[in-house]
């Protein structure tokens, strides 16, 4: 049985490790996250602050955004993401399953998430599956306003990978 995270897109593109990992992982991945592989592409920012790793990762991001753009992946994802919560798993050789959500943003958090933060929370929060990430601010916010969820810091993947902690864990006395 594989264990489950949820993560943004960008994330699998910047950390490549997370696509080879030691035993298999499913990744739950928002919609709006696909799309915005080619918001980060047409940017002019760099993602990375050595010029060689930023251009590494946007030839990531462009095969992930081709991947995705195929036709026959993206009629699957247009089909299979009609309604709210519903799901689209790709499969790959290596033991990781990019299952694609299609999250509602009811903007329940306000101005104290964006909207790609709020999905991830509420992704995470309907299938009470771990969140990764690599922004302490973010991470920061989480536990300040008391979000029901459980994360791990990307850097901290493979003992989530390996042994984790249960949300059972976390709410005992």
């Amino acid at each position: 049985m594989s264990k489950k995270f949820v993560i943004e897109a960008i994330m699998l593109a910047i950390y490549g490790e997370l696509m080879a990992p030691s035993q298999p992982v499913e990744y739950l991945i928002p919609a709006s996250t696909i799309y915005e592989l080619d918001e980060f592409l047409l940017s002019q920012e760099p993602i990375m602050p050595l010029a060689s790793d930023d251009q590494y990762v946007r030839q990531v991001m462009q095969e992930m955004s081709q991947f995705f753009s195929d036709p026959f992946n993206r009629k699957r994802l247009e089909k299979g993401l009609i309604a709210p919560w519903s799901q689209v798993p790709f499969t790959f050789p290596n033991g990781v399953t990019l299952t694609i959500v299609n999250g509602e943003d009811n903007a329940m958090w306000g101005e104290i998430f964006d909207p790609v933060e709020t999905q991830l929370l509420l992704t995470s929060i309907r299938f009470e599956v771990p969140l990764i990430t690599d922004q302490p601010d973010y991470q920061d916010r989480i536990l300040e306003y008391v979000v029901p969820v459980q994360f791990y810091d990307v850097e901290d993947f493979e003992f989530a990978l390996e042994q984790g902690i249960s949300l059972k864990e976390l709410q005992e006395p």
